[in-house]
């Protein structure tokens, strides 16, 4: 299946010079979204995991999906503010400005083996921001995954050191 029919450009989105990949007509087809699905599984390696980490908010739609298929527990990280519970977070630099993130302190035990998944790979700075929070719980992070990776924003070097993999490259 060409799931690149399925992501959708949207030019100048958030901010003027940015071209925003759409992921909403994928979700909205069945065939596509059980495919990418398979697809996203397919590139664990070992699929022993015992969490996995889904970063805010289109890294919530496969994350979810994928701990249910791995038989693993579900981490959101989100932006400040937004989690209930006791936190903890870190600072990233996005290709148009900077950001942060933030986890439940409880979220990940030590030794635990965490998928990081993420819609899109662009220049690293989040994932590597949540491998940073995965770590500091003892977690160990055994693979990022993305839908989309952005090439030309060379994200993969912010994470040189961690198992790096895409279904979409750009």
């Amino acid at each position: 299946m060409n799931l690149e029919q399925y992501i959708r450009d949207i030019p100048d989105f958030p901010k003027k010079g940015i071209l925003f990949k759409d992921i909403t007509p994928l979700l909205g087809d069945k065939k596509a979204l059980i495919y990418t699905l398979d697809a996203l599984f397919e590139l664990i390696d070992g699929k022993n995991i015992d969490k996995v980490v889904g970063t805010e908010a289109r890294g919530f739609f496969f994350g979810m999906l994928l701990a249910q298929k791995l038989d693993a527990g579900f981490v959101p990280v989100r932006k400040p503010g937004k989690l209930p519970y006791h936190t903890f977070g870190a600072s990233y630099e996005l290709e148009y400005g900077t950001d942060r993130l933030e986890m439940h302190r409880d979220a990940i035990h030590k030794g635990e083996r965490v998928l990081v998944h993420d819609d899109v790979l662009a220049t690293g700075g989040t994932a590597k921001a949540v491998c940073e929070l995965v770590e500091q719980t003892g977690g160990i992070v055994t693979q990022c995954n993305f839908l989309i990776e952005l090439s030309f924003l060379n994200g993969r070097k912010k994470l040189s050191g961690y198992q790096t993999k895409s279904l979409l490259r750009y």
